[in-house]
């Protein structure tokens, strides 16, 4: 009888089901049937289909996340797949194992160590890539809804997830500066390879001025103007510059609501995990930080935590450190303030172009995704929300409170 799949198995190649194949084989499933669900919305991921594997035999029941690359070629150039599930590939298969051997190495009591889910198994074989990841809904982690901030504990807990993962790069570098150059090497920069292109100049302008049209005040539609396109130019600048930068480490890379997962005890966070690393890079401590606080929370709630998080983030980095032997200078707090004002600008603009995406509706970013699998051009993919009344009522506020925040603190 063999190994028998069933349920949602479009947009999943022979050799894609041939691994996963492979991988439960090895679990020792052998003569039983395969269920393929669905995952999760459009909006969810634009770059992957996202799908959940269950098995059942007398022993019961196992379940994982299966993300499978797109095999439709436009597809994959206009979302960089290749290069995007290359990122993933090295983190699942060489990043994250490197950072639980130095973790064993210094003994980090395991309430300590930074969670991830399970990789039971990683094809990077284009266009047939897929990671097999562990189902975080099987210990009860669920998905905030992404239309609303995140509540404070919240950002709290991610901030602890991003000081673990930081001090394990700090940690790397002092033990095996090697090593971590070569990856930094292998890392693709989605936003830097954007820079001087003339489609996505040309959409990232008329995203601009959308934005500038519809928010209120003279000075917010100033500071929109240009706002992506300088962010591009001063990504790829800052990129070369911070290169070999002391401070420099692998960053998770894309922290908004959707790539974050949740354990609560009744109404008490227990704990959070990151779960999509297809952005990472080699970058600075804040872009991490920074990326978290503006996209995944309002304004008003920055006016009231934001001092706080950052203080935060770099108590629990301290504290990390230590279980290294390494000490605050390595990333010093007044450090942390000097490269927020220095990436302001970039982040301002990168969270512009996160707004026009993570708001949409599950209708329009499923008209969205197909429009991508039939057309690279950006600007007939960008009239899709256009009409929207709801989005843009949406979008407007997300905008204004944007530029409020970062004129607030300082950081444009």
């Amino acid at each position: 009888m063999g190994l028998e799949f069933e349920g949602a198995t479009d947009n999943i190649s022979e050799r894609q089901l041939s691994f996963i194949r492979e991988v439960l084989e090895k679990r020792g499933y052998k003569d039983t049937k395969v269920t393929i669900d669905a995952v999760g919305e459009a909006a969810d991921n634009f770059v992957a289909f996202v799908k959940r594997i269950i098995v059942r035999d007398d022993n019961g029941e196992f379940r994982m996340i299966a993300k499978f690359a797109p095999q439709i070629e436009i597809h994959r150039m206009s979302t960089q797949s290749e290069n995007l599930f290359k990122n993933e590939h090295i983190i699942y298969t060489v990043v994250l194992p490197k950072f639980q051997q130095l973790e064993e190495e210094a003994n980090v009591p395991q309430e300590e160590r930074l969670r991830f889910a399970e990789c039971y198994g990683s094809l990077s074989e284009p266009p047939h890539e897929v990671i097999l990841l562990e189902d975080l809904r099987v210990p009860d982690f669920i998905m905030l809804d992404r239309f609303k901030s995140l509540p404070e504990e919240c950002i709290r807990s991610v901030l602890r997830n991003f000081a673990t993962l930081h001090s394990l790069s700090f940690a790397l570098k002092h033990k095996d500066l090697n090593t971590f150059n070569v990856l930094k090497n292998d890392f693709f920069d989605l936003w830097a390879s954007m820079d001087g292109g003339a489609e996505a100049f040309a959409y990232f302008s008329q995203l601009e001025n959308s934005a500038a049209s519809i928010v209120e005040g003279e000075e917010r539609k100033k500071l929109l103007k240009g706002c992506i396109v300088q962010a591009l130019a001063a990504t790829t600048k800052m990129s070369k510059q911070d290169e070999d930068s002391k401070h420099s480490i692998i960053q998770q890379g894309d922290s908004w609501t959707n790539n974050i997962m949740f354990k609560f005890d009744r109404d008490t966070l227990q704990e959070s995990v990151m779960i999509d690393y297809q952005l990472s890079k080699v970058s600075n401590p804040c872009c991490d930080i920074m990326y978290l606080i503006f996209n995944c929370t309002d304004h008003k709630t920055r006016l009231q935590h934001f001092h706080d998080w950052v203080n935060y983030y770099h108590y629990e980095l301290v504290k990390a450190l230590s279980n290294f032997g390494l000490e605050a200078n390595v990333y010093p707090r007044e450090q942390l303030d000097v490269d927020m004002r220095r990436y302001g600008r970039i982040m301002f603009g990168l969270s512009l172009i996160l707004a026009s995406v993570t708001l949409l509706k599950s209708d329009d970013a499923s008209r969205m995704k197909a429009a991508i699998e039939k057309t690279i051009d950006l600007n007939e993919l960008y009239q899709i929300p256009n009409s929207d009344e709801e989005f843009t009522l949406m979008f407007r506020k997300r905008v204004e409170g944007l530029v409020d925040s970062f004129v607030h603190f300082e950081l444009l």
